[in-house]
């Protein structure tokens, strides 16, 4: 092999090494974030529920929050959407309903995975009458998904 084929080789793996240093590296600080993570909602998931925090509050509710135990009472209104997921079940849609609580207040809440045949509202409808639920406090996704926007006007949601 030519002196300049060598010398190219080499530089190519010593990039190459470099570039899976980099991915290593990433990998174990994306390790670290998901321990975090677990760790902060296996906490959480033993708290004692709390009310909700009230609409002033809501411009400050950040990723320390993510994850409390949250009571909620109020009465679903009858509308949803649906959007798209991908779970362990397969393709289908998550069903997001509004709350409204006692203070006149709304919330969103996830009701669950439902499979493309269940589409149809009444396939799951919303409980009628007066409501208690014990669940997550969530932050909002409001881009979408990487290669897909909400698309609102014609009513395609990729993200919460």
């Amino acid at each position: 092999m030519a002196r300049s084929g060598r010398f190219a080789l080499i530089v190519a793996a010593a990039m190459f090494s470099v570039g899976f240093l980099g991915l290593a590296g990433w990998q174990v600080q994306r390790l670290g974030w998901k321990q975090d993570l677990m760790a902060r909602v296996e906490q959480r998931l033993a708290a004692a529920p709390e009310a909700p925090p009230g609409p002033a509050a809501w411009p400050t509710i950040g990723t320390g929050d993510e994850y409390r135990r949250l009571r909620l009472q109020g009465r679903f209104e009858p509308r949803e959407t649906l959007v798209q997921a991908t779970t362990e079940l397969g393709g289908g849609h998550w069903v997001l309903a509004p709350l409204r609580l006692s203070d006149g207040s709304a919330v969103l809440v996830n009701r669950g995975f439902v499979p493309p045949e269940q589409r149809d509202p009444a396939a799951h409808a919303a409980p009628a009458g007066p409501v208690e639920l014990v669940g997550l406090l969530r932050l909002t996704e409001p881009g979408g998904g990487p290669l897909r926007r909400n698309d609102p006007a014609a009513g395609r949601w990729y993200s919460r």
